[in-house]
Parts: structure tokens; C-alpha cells; sequence
């Protein structure tokens, strides 16, 4: 595609290593949509006519429904130069013809551009997928009860449903990330040329349009070097990732016999080649691991990009891979995590016994006392030393007798036993955003709501 230049051939080593083909091939139905816009623009600026068009459509045409290519030909170098010897070799000379005003600067661009945003389509569409599972879990759990955790310290006691829609919080958080990114990144840069701007006059608007871009480009130079819509894009992903790994580490951790909160499903689980009695949860570990190299994409880019002049420089061919990679990942991520949560099942009855020991009414009983009328402090250092006489006597504060408390400075009537029951402690917390019973199916019907909205414009845009 350049060889007039030049009176040598290229040593063949470093032309292997140059290709980009092997992994750039898996943007051929990008190059192909992108490069039928273009060949629209020509005929409009007069350069093909009108059987020249239809014919050059026709061939791209075939050439999307041949599929992505093996990378086997070596004398390919990417998938641009792919399209066009094909295109030659289907549709004859005109083919060669389609790279009139443009350049391979902006034709990555462009390709990039189509491939991220399908991704991001095609990945919010399995994370509202994801939520929707984790509201599934949370309508189950009804008003079952857990412990919450700080410190990996018992808390206090929140429904199981509260629990599960932390992590529909965090997946509504990753769609909107994901819905700005989509919104940077839809400006069309064909009609950039290699860094100045075309040399033809083409309908830089009509190009954008016909492959449903916002608008062009404002800037040839930035068009052609741009990658910040890869980098925002793996970062989005980096923070699914993140939350996966979260949500997976978490989940080990009351699968485990100590906790005894989760039941792995068998689906999802693997056995020991020693040990007969193991299940272990190898698609959580997985997950848990594989966001690691979420991380590192997102690392890659930054550091490949970071020092690079304007406009197109060769370095950029590496932005590729990290990107590939990581929406790979985070979609097979996605798909396990989605399946995982569908078939797992929680053990309420352990997980309510744990939220009814170790303390964790403390604060409800420090409520009451502030209720009647005790600063907080106060409070807070009367029922200190009620849980500390029962770490002595080995009981729990419901356990404690009116003596008891009245050495720890309190009046203790049947009111401040009710208020240290499990319904009771749970229902102090009725505020927007608490555990409350009524609160929490609140959250869940605003949870829907707004899943229903972002599956509504995955569809769309998809």
C-alpha cells in the first residue's frame, strides 16, 4: 500500500512482527461499515459513479459475509489492506479506488470508534442483565436478615435484599460510566485524512450520520490520535471488573463452612483432585483473578499513549490489544457472574442466626436510651459496658436481666427488650437508603425502575 517509496524490500522478520493482522482482523465488520460510508461520499463528490458504487458496495457486502478472516495470509499487514486487496480481487479495478481521501490514520479511528461502542452496547445490555439477577436474589430474600460488616467485623443486622442491592448500586453506577463514554466517543473522524483533513470535498456530516455518529470530528489532528474514548472505555470496564472482584471475594468468603451464609452452585463450582469432600468456588476465584488484567489493559494504555507526539505514531497499533482484551474479559466476567447468582442459593437461617449474635443491637439499644432522652455519649458508653458484662457472662444483650442493667447505669423495662429484637433493630434504620423493611422494597421497585429504563436504551442503541 506504500512500497513506491521505498527501493528495498522489508526485512521479512520485521515484517511479520509489524502486523497488526492477526489481531486487527477482528475489526473487519467495522472497516467494512465505515468503508461503505466512504465509498457513498465518493460517489457523492463525483468520484465513482453510480454502477461503480453499487458494485463496490456489493463487494463489501460479500466480503462482511465471508467473516472475520484467518490470519494465515502473512503477506497481510492489517485489516485495512485486507479489506482492499479483497475488495480488488471481488469487485476488480474499482476497487482500487476506495482509498481516494482517506488514510489508514483515520480508518483505525473510525474502527475503534464502531468497535467500542458496540461493546459498550453489548456490554450494558448483559449487566442490566446481571442486576436483574441480583434483584431476582433480593425479591427472594424477602425480609431475611445478615450480619453487615465493617472491619470484616460484625456491624449490625441488614436484610439479605439490602445486601444484594449494594452491588445493583455499584452495576448501575458501571452503566452510567459506560453511557458518558458512549456519548464522548460518538463523533465520526472520516474525513480526517492522515492528519489534516481530507483532500476531497466530502459530506463529512453525511458520513457521520449514515453510521449513526453524533457528529464529525472537530479536528483532523485530534481525530487521528485520538484514543481517550479506549482509555475511558477500559477504565469503565476496569471498574466493573473491580466490582466483580469485590462482590466474588465476598461471596468466597461466606461460602466458606465458617460463614456458612452461601451455597455454592455445583454449575460454578469445581471438586479437588486429592480431596473428595471439595467443592470450591473456581468461577469467583477466576473472576476475582482475571480483573487483574482488566488493571493492567487499562495500565497499558495510559503508558503507551502518555508520551506520544500528535498526531498518528505507530505506538498507537499497540492501543489495540489492551482494548480487545479487556472487553473480552469483562464480558466473559459477566456472563459467569450473571449465571452464578442466578442458581446460588443463601442459607437464611444461618445468616439470621448470625444477625442476632455477637452485639449487634448495641446501637439499637443506645437508640432507645437516646430516645428517652440520654446524650448520645452517654449512651453509647452505658451500652459499652452492658456488652462488655456480657462478654463476662457469655450472653447476649436481650439476655441480660434488669439488675444487669441497672449496674450499667440503665433503667431496663420491656421497651428496651423489644427494642433489641431483630424486627426492631431492623426497623429503626427507616430512612431513605437504610435496611428498614419498607425502605428496602422501596429500593427494589426504584431498582427496577431504573434497570427498565437502561435496558430500554441498551436496546436502542444496540
Amino acid at each position: 500500500m506504500w512500497s513506491g517509496r521505498f527501493s528495498q524490500e522489508l526485512n521479512a522478520d520485521f515484517e511479520q512482527w509489524q502486523r497488526s493482522f492477526p489481531f486487527d482482523r477482528i475489526l473487519l465488520p467495522y472497516e467494512v461499515a465505515a468503508s461503505k460510508a466512504h465509498a457513498a461520499a465518493l460517489a457523492k463528490a463525483g468520484v465513482l459513479d453510480n454502477g461503480e458504487l453499487s458494485l463496490t458496495l456489493a463487494a463489501l457486502d460479500q466480503i462482511a459475509a465471508e467473516g472475520i478472516p484467518s490470519a494465515d495470509d502473512g503477506s497481510i499487514e492489517d485489516v485495512h489492506h485486507y479489506v482492499e486487496k479483497r475488495l480488488v480481487e471481488v469487485a476488480g479495478e474499482v476497487g482500487l479506488k476506495l482509498h481516494t481521501g482517506r488514510s489508514r490514520n483515520e480508518q483505525i479511528a473510525i474502527d475503534l470508534r464502531l468497535y467500542v461502542r458496540a461493546q459498550i452496547d453489548g456490554i450494558s445490555q448483559a449487566l442490566v442483565g446481571l442486576a436483574d439477577e441480583f434483584v431476582n436474589q433480593a425479591e427472594k430474600a424477602g425480609d431475611a436478615a445478615m450480619p453487615s460488616y465493617t472491619h470484616l467485623q460484625r456491624a449490625e443486622p441488614v436484610l439479605v435484599a439490602h445486601w444484594l442491592l449494594a452491588y445493583v448500586e455499584m452495576i448501575m453506577r458501571d452503566l452510567s460510566r459506560l453511557a458518558d463514554c458512549r456519548k464522548r466517543l460518538n463523533q465520526c473522524p472520516l474525513g480526517s485524512g492522515a492528519v489534516a483533513g481530507t483532500i476531497l470535498p466530502l459530506d463529512r456530516a453525511s458520513m457521520a450520520k449514515a453510521l449513526e455518529f453524533g457528529a464529525p470530528t472537530a479536528n483532523s489532528i485530534d481525530a487521528t490520535s485520538d484514543r481517550d474514548f479506549a482509555i475511558e472505555f477500559v477504565q469503565a470496564l476496569s471498574s466493573i471488573a473491580l466490582h466483580l472482584s469485590r462482590w466474588a471475594e465476598e461471596s468466597i468468603l461466606f461460602a466458606t463452612t465458617e460463614f456458612g451464609f452461601v451455597k455454592l452452585p455445583e454449575e460454578y463450582s469445581t471438586g479437588s483432585s486429592a480431596m473428595p469432600q471439595k467443592k470450591n468456588p473456581d468461577a469467583l476465584e477466576l473472576i476475582r483473578g482475571k480483573s487483574a488484567r482488566v488493571f493492567a489493559d487499562a495500565t497499558a494504555l495510559f503508558v503507551t499513549v502518555k508520551g506520544l507526539p500528535l498526531a498518528y505514531d505507530k505506538d498507537m497499533q499497540e492501543t489495540q490489544q489492551p482494548v480487545f482484551a479487556a472487553a473480552q474479559q469483562v464480558g466473559g466476567m459477566i456472563r459467569v457472574a450473571t449465571g452464578f447468582i442466578a442458581n446460588v442459593t443463601f442459607d437464611y437461617a444461618c445468616m439470621e442466626l448470625a444477625a442476632s449474635r455477637g452485639f449487634m443491637n448495641a446501637l439499637a439499644g443506645a437508640a432507645y436510651l437516646v430516645r428517652s432522652g440520654v446524650p448520645f455519649r452517654h449512651a453509647h458508653e452505658m451500652i459499652g459496658k452492658a456488652v462488655q458484662l456480657c462478654v463476662e457472662k457469655g450472653c447476649e444483650l436481650e439476655q441480660l436481666s434488669t439488675e444487669d442493667y441497672a449496674s450499667c447505669g440503665i433503667t431496663a423495662g420491656q421497651q428496651l427488650f423489644s427494642a433489641l429484637q431483630l424486627e426492631q433493630v431492623l426497623a429503626i434504620h427507616d430512612v431513605p437508603g437504610g435496611t428498614a423493611p419498607l425502605q428496602v422494597r422501596a429500593a427494589l421497585k426504584k431498582a427496577k425502575e431504573t434497570l427498565s429504563i437502561y435496558a430500554g436504551a441498551a436496546h436502542v442503541c444496540a
